[in-house]
């Protein structure tokens, strides 16, 4: 039999995938995960089922702190945007679809109109095929309830949520011709990329200068996106192809290799639909050492007008 420190270990990919699709954060689903652990390591007699005591701790654990951080989230500086993840631990061949569609950040800025309760149902339901009979225990409710909670939020998200249905490859190879074109400031080759209605988003939370608070069309946002990133680039910033929350996108880097931004590309009926860009310094910790976006934003001033011809 394996100990309780073996058990939660195996679990643990399982139980921050339910975290972080309840909470859109890494840093906060990690902190849930590291206090279930702490009530299981206190609970005197071992749980029937580990896998269902577990479950059911981190999402309670994530629907309390899901509460107020919908009040921060209120009065959050400029578009809000998800925390971007990097790689999903847990796996599973079964749910593959689910799993991908619902780590998206389409999904998850979705799932912020769900009260916490239709949230964390949706998600141990929908996304990770819990019976019902677990979910009522997990979020404390009558299966009746968890029924109506669970079609509410079907329906919440069935209305705006889009499957990327795009083989990885053809994503890939689109997301590859993308940054070429970012690179090399081409107006035209980004705007063949482009959806018509094509929008831009970004989050700095007030902490950051704004790559975007939200433009749309395709000629708008190819012209805004040609003229910012080569003169990113005369400043030693690069950009590391990535998939970010299961799409297509990149993580920005300054010349010392700490993290700038990142941005994830939404691709349907192959072009891309919307980018959103996470800038804030608060939601790129997890990555590792952050760039200080101000100081880069002022260097690129700096460089602009020195390139000026006089």
């Amino acid at each position: 039999m394996m100990s309780r420190a073996e058990t939660f270990q195996e679990l643990r990919p399982l139980l921050f995938s339910i975290a972080y699709r309840i909470l859109s954060s890494v840093s906060e689903a990690e902190d849930a995960v590291q206090e279930t652990w702490l009530r299981f390591e206190g609970v005197p007699a071992e749980p029937r089922s580990a896998k269902a005591f577990l479950s059911a701790t981190v999402t309670r654990i994530s629907i309390d702190v899901l509460r107020s951080a919908r009040v921060r989230r209120e009065e959050y500086v400029g578009p809000w945007l998800p925390e971007p993840l990097l790689t999903d631990p847990y796996q599973d061949p079964e749910r593959s679809a689910e799993l991908a569609d619902s780590l998206s950040m389409a999904a998850l800025v979705l799932l912020e109109r769900l009260s916490p309760l239709e949230r964390a149902v949706f998600v141990l339901r929908e996304v990770f095929d819990f019976g019902f009979p677990e979910v009522a225990s997990a979020v404390g409710r009558s299966e009746a309830a968890c029924r109506q909670l669970a079609v509410r939020a079907r329906r919440h998200m069935a209305a705006g949520s889009p499957r990327f249905e795009a083989a990885r490859k053809e994503r890939e190879e689109l997301a590859s011709r993308f940054f070429d074109a970012l690179r090399e400031g081409d107006v035209a080759g980004l705007r063949n990329l482009l959806a018509a209605d094509v929008s831009m988003v970004g989050d700095g939370g007030g902490k950051a200068p704004q790559l975007a608070n939200a433009i749309s069309g395709a000629h708008h946002v190819a012209r805004v996106l040609a003229s910012v990133f080569p003169r990113m680039a005369l400043v030693g910033i690069t950009n590391e192809p990535h998939e970010v929350n299961g799409q297509p996108g990149a993580i920005f880097r300054d010349r010392d290799g700490k993290v700038l931004h990142t941005l994830a590309l939404d691709v349907l009926d192959g072009q891309i639909q919307m980018i959103r860009a996470v800038i804030n310094p608060d939601k790129l910790g997890h990555m590792g050492p952050v760039a200080d976006a101000w100081a880069i934003d002022r260097e690129v001033r700096q460089a602009r007008r020195a390139a000026r011809p006089e």
